[in-house]
């Protein structure tokens, strides 16, 4: 085994063996890499010499292409030559674009891989620079500009060339079909046997044909300016478009000549009849309202009118009275139109004018005028005797309504006085009931006695009825109030001297004293506050109370009220009168008959028997009453009964509604 030392030795000499090789490897390396670098350098600049000098090559040769200016004169040559330019931009053009962004980014990688080397700048040769390429490659794009501008240039103007040859010959196309037979037109002598209508057409549309005329002027102005342009761009065939226009224009002064030729020749022939449409005019202006206001007029004076006052019938014959004022004017008017056809007439007569007499402007005529105005002459008086009628008529009706007023503010004051009056006795604090009674009794006679009053009243009211007469202004009574003022006033006499009898009858027969009477007046009167002669339910209660009656407010209370108001008010009318009223406090207030007490007298006068014989009651009773029982008391029909036996207590309870009987 080798020692450790020779070991190290080994070791030691191997190591400084390989040392030695690595360091050779190492340089050899950055030698290669040094050659690789200059030989890639090298390679771009050989290439971008290469590259620099193909395209200024290539600028060199299109540019005498682009510089250049002939062309054949044709549209279609200058389109070819404008195909072919589009031809080099698209295809021609775009590699070389490439080419020089290409050229351009070589040279700044070149440059870039110098400077990282630690190498100095590559400079091109002599006018292969970057600047001479950017100055060329601009030289080119102002050179394409041009020749673009110069193409679209050049085309325009051939288009417009051709549009001009085009648009002259439509124009002078259009213009020569327009003037064909325009020659012959104005030559023409159609009017000379006219009448003025139709001349006036003529002359319209002669008038048209020169507005016509006139705004044709524009279209020659343009077909001279058109030719005047195309010799100007020397179009090809100016001999044949100036021959043209020449003729247009030479035509063109021959129908103006002739249009004023005919202007003159129809003003001339309308001179002649223009008086007579001037009179013709005027007739229609001045007849037509005239005949309105004649239309108007005949339906004014044979309209129908209703009236009811004399202020009416009034304003009527006055509007008529000034109406009649006014027919002076209107005759003068007449008289103007009329003589407007008669002149018309003597000029148709004079110069043999065929239709003449035709007025364009109307349907009218003066036969027409003189019929309606003979019309309203004759209605005129007429309408005069219409409107006296219905004055004498409203005159009449006048003196009906104040005959009427006079007599109807005497009567429905007098009724009404009457009226206060008896209701003051009605309130029964006049005199003792004997007295009012005979007061009353007084008042039904002055009443009666007054009755022609009312039927005088009647006969008027009657007349005014016919004569259709609806309102009165000198009275506000009106017969229908007259009337049921009467009646009422008739109604109260009745009732209170009824009232006052059953008033009386009650007094005697319950035998209450007159201050008694006075009494529940004053208190029936005191609670009658509107003075109806009658109470509500309160105010009949309030008088209760204030009589000394009790009546609670309870439950109770009301329920007794509801039953004193079922014996006064039997017919639920929901009022109390004096006379219900008085019944209840007398039978409240005296000692009252009942049927058990007049049962015990008849069975006093039966002797006890549970019937009565008729020979009992002619004995005991005075003749009237005895057979008033005898013939109203049904037979007795219990035990123990004999022949003729009568049924007092039947008859009893009949008397105070106890029974069917």
């Amino acid at each position: 085994m080798p020692d450790e030392r020779a070991v190290m030795t080994y070791v030691s000499s191997y190591y400084h063996c390989f040392s030695g090789a690595q360091k050779a490897e190492t340089a050899a390396n950055r030698i290669c890499k040094v050659l690789k670098v200059n030989q890639e350098n090298e390679r771009l600049m050989e290439e971008y010499e290469r590259l620099a000098s193909d395209l200024l090559e290539w600028i060199r040769r299109t540019m005498p292409w682009l510089n250049s200016r002939q062309t054949d004169n044709s549209l279609a040559g200058v389109q070819k030559k404008l195909e072919e330019y589009r031809t080099y931009r698209r295809k021609h053009k775009p590699p070389r674009v490439e080419q020089k962004a290409k050229l351009e980014t070589n040279f700044n990688t070149l440059q870039t891989k110098l400077r990282l080397s630690n190498r100095p700048a590559y400079m091109p040769t002599e006018g292969k620079t970057v600047s001479d390429i950017s100055n060329a490659w601009k030289g080119l794009e102002k050179a394409e500009k041009a020749f673009e501008e110069w193409l679209l240039a050049e085309t325009m103007r051939l288009e417009r060339l051709e549009h001009l040859a085009q648009k002259f010959k439509h124009k002078a196309d259009t213009h020569e079909d327009w003037t064909r037979g325009k020659e012959e037109m104005l030559q023409s002598q159609d009017f000379r046997q006219c009448r003025l209508n139709e001349l006036k057409a003529l002359k319209k549309k002669h008038e048209a044909f020169e507005s016509d005329l006139a705004a044709h002027q524009d279209r020659v102005e343009q077909i001279a300016a058109i030719a005047q342009e195309l010799n100007t761009l020397e179009y090809h065939d100016c001999l044949s478009v100036n021959a043209r226009c020449q003729r247009i224009c030479d035509q063109w002064d021959r129908l103006g000549a002739l249009t004023q030729r005919r202007r003159q020749a129809l003003d001339e022939a309308e001179r002649i009849l223009e008086k007579i449409d001037i009179l013709h005019l005027e007739f229609a202006k001045r007849a037509a309202p005239f005949n309105n206001w004649l239309d108007g007029t005949r339906e004014d004076l044979v309209d129908m009118f209703i009236v009811h006052t004399m202020e009416e019938i009034q304003g009527l014959i006055q509007a008529h009275d000034q109406f009649k004022a006014t027919l002076g004017e209107a005759d003068k008017e007449y008289n103007l139109i009329v003589g407007l056809v008669r002149e018309v007439e003597a000029i148709v007569k004079q110069h043999q004018i065929p239709g003449g007499l035709e007025n364009p402007y109307t349907t009218l005529t003066a036969g027409d005028l003189t019929r309606k105005w003979g019309d309203v002459r004759g209605l005129v008086p007429q309408r005069d005797q219409t409107l006296a009628n219905e004055l004498r008529k409203q005159q009449n009706n006048e003196m009906l309504r104040r005959q009427f007023a006079e007599k109807a503010n005497a009567v429905g004051p007098w009724i009404e006085r009457q009226m206060d009056a008896v209701t003051a006795i009605g309130m029964g604090l006049q005199g003792s009931l004997e007295d009012q009674l005979h007061r009353l009794r007084e008042y039904e006679q002055a009443v009666y006695a007054y009755k022609p009053h009312i039927e005088e009243l009647e006969k008027i009211h009657q007349a005014v009825q016919e004569s259709m007469i609806f309102e009165n202004r000198y009275t506000h009574y009106t017969m229908e109030t007259l009337r049921v003022g009467w009646e009422q006033l008739l109604t109260s006499i009745n009732r209170n001297i009824n009232e006052v009898e059953n008033q009386i009858l009650t007094r005697d027969s319950k035998g209450i004293t007159q201050e008694q009477l006075n009494e529940f007046r004053s208190s029936f009167n005191h609670f009658d506050k509107n003075r109806s002669c009658r109470l509500a339910p309160d105010e009949f209660k309030s008088c209760l109370v204030s009589l000394g009656y009790s009546i609670g407010k309870d439950r109770q209370g009301e329920m007794d009220f509801q039953r004193i108001m079922a014996v006064v008010d039997p017919n639920s009318t929901g009022y109390v009168h004096f006379d219900a009223f008085l019944d209840f406090m007398t039978r409240e207030s005296t000692d009252t008959d009942t049927a058990e007490q007049v049962i015990d007298s008849f069975r006093i006068l039966a002797s006890d028997k549970p019937y009565i014989l008729p020979d009992e009651l002619r004995r005991e009773l005075p003749p009237d009453q005895a057979e008033y029982c005898i013939q109203r008391m049904p037979p007795f029909k219990g035990p123990g009964a004999v022949p003729g036996a009568l049924d007092y207590m039947s008859f009893s309870t009949a008397l105070y509604g106890e029974s069917d009987l």
